[in-house]
């Protein structure tokens, strides 16, 4: 069953390569292929987009504003009633699509890396939703189009979250090698703020950032402060030249969606988690993650999931809170003896899933039984 959801996690986490990308590394190189901050005038075929190989099922597009974005069109609302609008217009389905490109060098024997395009459907749901608190779930359904053109599917994995919380006075921060720590937001910068916590696919800590929305007349945008990220997948797959991503990200509720953009510092530490050497900044580098809105896709088995294993879920995220909460800095391994986190959450979750009768004491003392574990 491990094997199963990590293979299952490898195909879902590699996502959907865009058809146009999917081209022999010594194939000509067109100029078509060649776009804004790409390294236009480089020479060689060595610089094609990175990403997954196969190819997803035909969407449909939304051809209507979101009602999301309409909503924060009404005249009268007040700032945080326009925060919270934002932050839910974020919710429904989508078609994701994922960019990456290094744009700027900063150490004399810099390698560009190869940018990154890849591209799934999900559908985000509001776990919670109160006055001051808000929790999104990513779920991916992916049907997979063979290369004889058969549709394969549905394939269903849980993705990441975000909690948005108001005013919030602290942030549990990545601070560089596996490890967070509790930070204090500056006591001038709470009032009116959002902090936005991302977690991984099995509710382990990502990164937490605390930022603003700014509201303009048809565009609403949360920014945060600078914040460290660990590795994305996408990154330690391939790189081990550096330790922690460090940048801003901005959240933008647009007519056909939202975008997520990222600027990022790509930066080597030490052992002890300082900023390291001579060189430390090896390039930067600009994301943009566009979700459109899409129609007449079907879901349902994303539904069903969310239905079969949401009990499971919210016990593990209580639990996470709870140990999170009995120190001030957490060092937590993604694997231990050789066996990763999320394979032994999602083989509990459907284990759960499938009992008649589900007992939240019993599974929260499992879960965490199994978190300790990983926790140093």
């Amino acid at each position: 069953m491990i094997v199963r959801t990590f293979l299952l996690f490898i195909l879902f986490y590699s996502y959907v390569l865009l058809a146009p990308f999917a081209v022999a590394q010594d194939a000509e190189c067109p100029q078509s292929y060649r776009y804004t901050f790409s390294w236009s005038q480089a020479q060689g075929c060595d610089f094609m987009p990175r990403g997954g190989t196969t190819a997803g099922a035909p969407v449909t597009l939304d051809p209507e504003p979101h009602p999301g974005w309409l909503a924060l069109q009404e005249p009268g609302l007040s700032s945080k009633e326009k925060d919270r609008l934002a932050i839910l217009a974020m919710a429904g389905p989508y078609r994701a699509s994922f960019e990456f490109l290094e744009t700027v060098a900063y150490t004399p024997d810099f390698e560009r890396g190869r940018p990154y395009q890849s591209w799934g459907t999900e559908f985000i749901y509001v776990v919670e939703d109160r006055e001051d608190f808000i929790s999104l779930q990513h779920i991916i359904v992916m049907y997979v189009k063979s290369e004889d053109g058969e549709i394969m599917g549905p394939f269903v994995q849980k993705h990441w979250r975000q909690d948005w919380v108001y005013e919030k006075a602290s942030v549990f921060a990545y601070i560089g090698n596996d490890t967070w720590s509790h930070h204090q937001v500056p006591a001038d910068a709470v009032s009116g703020s959002w902090s936005q916590s991302v977690f991984q696919v099995d509710d382990s800590p990502r990164y937490e950032a605390w930022g603003r929305w700014e509201h303009r007349e048809n565009l609403s945008s949360w920014i945060s402060a600078e914040t460290w990220r660990p590795l994305p997948r996408r990154e330690s797959s391939v790189r081990d030249d550096y330790q922690v991503l460090v940048g801003t990200n901005r959240h933008t509720i647009v007519p056909s969606g939202w975008v997520h953009e990222e600027e990022n510092y790509k930066v080597v530490l030490n052992d002890q988690s300082s900023i390291s050497g001579n060189t430390p900044y090896l390039s930067k580098e600009r994301g943009v993650n566009r979700y459109e809105r899409i129609i007449d896709f079907d879901f349902s088995a994303g539904d069903d999931y969310w239905q079969l294993t949401s009990a499971y879920w919210r016990d593990a995220r209580g639990v996470w809170t709870e140990m999170i909460g009995e120190g001030d800095r957490h060092t937590i391994m993604a694997s231990a003896d050789g066996v990763p986190l999320f394979a032994v959450l999602f083989q509990q979750a459907e284990e759960y899933s499938s009992r008649d009768n589900y007992n939240s004491e019993v599974a929260r003392e499992e879960i965490r039984q199994t978190l300790e574990n990983y926790f140093r």
